[in-house]
C-alpha cells in the first residue's frame, strides 16, 4: 500500500487563473490566533455574500514568505460538491490540512501518521478501510452503547453534582468522549486517564508550529518555555504512539471483540496496513474520536445560555432533544475545515481553478448560509432542516463516528437539564489557537448543587 506523504502534491502559491471574485482583505484564515475568539461568522457572510471562492494566501513559512494558498469556500452547495466529489477534488493528491509546514518544525510521525490514514485516502482504499470500521459505526452497535454512555454520563454528574460550579470542559466534556472512545477500542480503565494528556497536546499542534516558524523567521525571540513546553509536547506525541503500536500489536496476536482489533487486522488489496497507516489510525481515532464531540458538547452549553429561551423550550418537550442536537451541531461546526487538491482544471461558482490547487471547504460557514438555514445565525432547536447540517462533512468522507457523537450530546443534555435544569455557562472560557478545530479548553459553569441525602 503506497503511502499518501510520498505523493502529496504541494500546490503553488499563486492562482493560475484569474479570480472572479475580490480578495477580502481583512479575512485571515490562517491566523491561528484569531480563532481563540471564536470562528470568524462575520468574515464568513461576507465571503458568503461577495467571495464564494476566494482566492486566499497561504500560510506563514519559516522563511517569511507565505506558504501555498488556496480558495476558500463558503456556500453550503458548494461545499457540498466539493465534498462529493472526489474524483475532482481528492483527499490523497494533496491531504486534508492546511499546511504541511517545513519539515524541520514537522514531529516525523506525527507528520506521517496525519498524512497516511483512511480520511487522507480516495476511491477503493478508502472505502475497504472505512468497511472494516463499520461494524463499531451501526445503529444496532450504538443501541448498546448507548447503556453504557447514560451510566458513564451519569457518573460524572455525581462527580460535579456537590460543586456548584467548575469548568464544563475539565470535569465532563473532555470526560465523556475519552470514555466512549475507549469502550469501543477495548481501552484497560487504568489507562484511560492518559488520554486526557494525550488530547491536550494534540490540539496544541498548530500553536507549536507556528512558534518554531515564527523564531525560524527571526520574528520572535528563542524562549526557554517554548522550547521547554516543545520538548514536553513531543514526549506525550511520542507516548501516544507507543502505547498504540503496543496496543494494536496486541490486538493483531490475539484479536478480540472490539474497534482496536477491527485497526490492527484491516486489509486494503489482501494486505494488512503497513505500520505508517496503523499509526494514522491510531491517530485518527484518537483525536477525532474525542475531539469533536467534547468541543460540541461546551459549544452546547455556551449556546443554551446565550439563549434561554431554547433551553426552556427543550426543557419543556424532551422530544426535541434529537433534533435539538442536530441544531447544536450546526451552530457549533467543531472541525473548521477540510482540504482537497483539484485533479484537473474545473470550474466552481464562476471560478476556474486549476489542476493541483487547493480548495479548503469552510463547514460553520457553509452551516449558516441563508440559502438553505433562513435566519441562519439564530439558534432554534425545532428548525425543520437541521439535520441537512454538514457538520460531519458529506459524501463518501461523511464522519463515521457521527451517530456515536449524538448518543453522547443526547445523553448528556437529557441528564444535565433533568439533574441541574439551572446549569449555565458563567462567563470563563478559554478557546485554543487552532484553525482546524473549535477547540475548548475551559467553560466555567455555575448551578445549584444537588444536596447529598444525610
Amino acid at each position: 500500500m503506497r503511502l499518501v506523504s510520498d505523493h502529496i502534491v504541494e500546490g503553488r502559491a499563486g492562482p493560475t487563473f484569474a479570480p472572479a471574485y475580490p480578495v477580502l482583505e481583512q479575512v485571515r484564515l490562517t491566523d491561528i490566533r484569531a480563532f481563540t475568539h471564536g470562528q470568524p461568522w462575520d468574515d464568513y457572510a461576507a465571503m458568503r455574500a461577495r467571495a464564494p471562492v476566494m482566492w486566499h494566501e497561504g500560510p506563514r513559512t519559516s522563511g517569511g514568505g507565505t506558504g501555498v494558498g488556496f480558495w476558500a469556500v463558503t456556500g453550503y452547495e458548494d461545499v457540498k460538491r466539493v465534498n462529493g466529489d472526489p474524483e475532482t477534488f481528492s483527499s490523497e493528491a494533496g491531504g486534508i490540512l492546511m499546511g504541511l509546514g517545513p519539515e524541520e518544525t514537522r514531529h516525523p510521525t506525527l507528520f506521517s501518521a496525519s498524512t497516511n490514514s483512511m480520511i487522507n485516502l480516495d476511491g477503493r482504499a478508502h472505502r475497504q478501510l472505512r468497511r472494516e470500521h463499520m461494524p463499531y459505526f451501526t445503529a444496532s452497535y450504538m443501541k448498546g452503547l448507548r447503556a453504557r454512555v447514560a451510566g458513564e454520563v451519569a457518573r460524572l454528574l455525581d462527580g460535579v453534582a456537590p460543586m456548584g460550579t467548575c469548568d464544563f470542559v475539565e470535569k465532563f466534556a473532555q470526560r465523556l468522549p475519552i470514555f466512549t472512545l475507549c469502550e469501543m477500542l477495548g481501552v484497560p480503565v487504568a489507562d484511560r486517564e492518559r488520554f486526557v494528556g494525550w488530547i491536550h497536546f494534540l490540539e496544541m499542534a498548530q500553536q507549536v508550529a507556528a512558534e518554531q516558524i515564527e523564531q525560524l523567521a527571526g520574528l520572535a525571540a528563542p524562549s526557554p518555555q517554548i522550547a521547554a513546553f516543545i520538548q514536553l509536547f513531543n514526549h506525550n506525541v511520542g507516548e501516544m504512539f507507543e502505547y498504540g503500536r503496543d496496543m494494536l500489536a496486541k490486538r493483531r496476536a490475539d484479536p478480540q471483540d472490539d474497534l482496536m482489533s477491527a485497526i490492527a487486522n484491516a486489509e486494503v488489496e489482501g494486505e494488512r496496513l503497513p505500520g505508517e497507516y496503523l499509526d494514522g489510525a491510531w491517530l485518527l481515532i484518537v483525536f477525532a474520536g474525542n475531539d469533536t464531540t467534547r468541543n460540541t458538547l461546551s459549544g452546547a452549553m455556551k449556546l443554551f445560555t446565550e439563549h434561554p429561551e431554547q433551553k426552556a423550550r427543550l426543557q419543556a418537550d424532551g422530544s426535541l432533544l434529537t433534533n435539538a442536537v442536530h441544531e447544536i451541531t450546526r451552530m457549533v461546526s467543531p472541525v473548521i475545515y477540510m482540504r482537497r487538491t483539484a485533479t484537473r482544471d474545473v470550474e466552481l461558482n464562476g471560478q476556474m481553478i486549476a489542476a493541483g490547487e487547493k480548495v479548503i471547504m469552510y463547514y460553520g460557514a457553509a452551516n449558516r448560509d441563508a440559502a438553505m438555514f433562513p435566519d441562519p445565525d439564530r439558534f432554534d432547536i425545532a428548525r425543520t432542516n437541521a439535520e441537512k447540517n454538514i457538520a460531519f462533512g458529506y459524501g463518501p468522507h461523511l464522519c463515521i463516528g457521527r451517530m456515536t457523537a449524538q448518543v453522547q450530546l443526547e445523553e448528556a443534555y437529557r441528564q444535565i437539564f433533568r439533574r441541574f435544569p439551572d446549569m449555565h455557562w458563567s462567563g470563563g472560557i478559554d478557546i485554543a489557537p487552532n484553525n482546524f478545530v473549535h477547540a475548548l479548553r475551559r467553560l466555567e459553569v455555575a448551578f445549584t448543587p444537588e444536596r447529598r441525602a444525610a
